[in-house]
């Protein structure tokens, strides 16, 4: 791990909101008092074209202003981009790569380029659809990745959730709920291996 903080990059496709989490990471790790970066890489925008996002989260002030090329976790929004992306570039093997996949984390070990590290799983879109009515992958992602790196504490992390949702959704209170519940099942579903 980093010396002063975490580094997640984040691999996803556009529309499917990992940008979106990315920046809801860096809110809540500013409420505990962190210094914290959440910036997408901009490349051609289209809907299903590969995006990359990334979270700097430190205790101290951090003046390295860069894309992540040694990330201590890796977030994997759409586990189609296993076969086109190499997700696990720099990746720290004291780290862990965090996919969205109904598939057992050893099964996908083999796609993962000889990574050695931790491979976590959760089923993102299952999730979403159970509790928000649609594939919204991003807030299960986001939970899995406050789950297995630790950054910021479970029960912090929903009351703020909670409050960012009220804000967010405020005319739109089944969003909130089906929000919050898809957080809870993904904080107890995330497989490990």
């Amino acid at each position: 791990m980093n010396r002063d903080g975490v580094e997640i990059r984040w691999h996803g496709r556009g529309g499917q909101g990992a940008k979106t989490a990315c920046l809801l990471l860096a809110d809540v790790a500013f409420n505990t008092g962190k210094y914290v970066q959440g910036f997408p890489e901009y490349g051609p925008e289209r809907m299903g074209a590969p995006i990359t996002a990334y979270n700097r989260i430190t205790e101290t002030h951090c003046n390295v202003h860069s894309n992540i090329y040694k990330p201590d976790y890796v977030v994997v929004v759409d586990e189609t981009l296993l076969k086109s992306v190499d997700v696990t570039n720099g990746l720290n093997e004291k780290g862990a790569v965090i996919i969205n996949s109904n598939k057992d984390p050893e099964e996908l070990r083999d796609e993962l380029n000889g990574y050695k590290g931790k491979v976590c799983t959760v089923d993102a879109k299952k999730i979403s659809v159970d509790t928000i009515g649609k594939n919204f992958p991003n807030t299960p992602m986001l939970a899995a990745v406050v789950k297995v790196s630790g950054v910021i504490d479970e029960t912090q992390f929903i009351d703020d959730m909670e409050e960012s949702f009220k804000h967010k959704f405020y005319n739109k209170p089944q969003m909130i709920e089906g929000n919050m519940k898809a957080l809870k099942k993904a904080l107890n579903e995330v497989q490990t291996s």
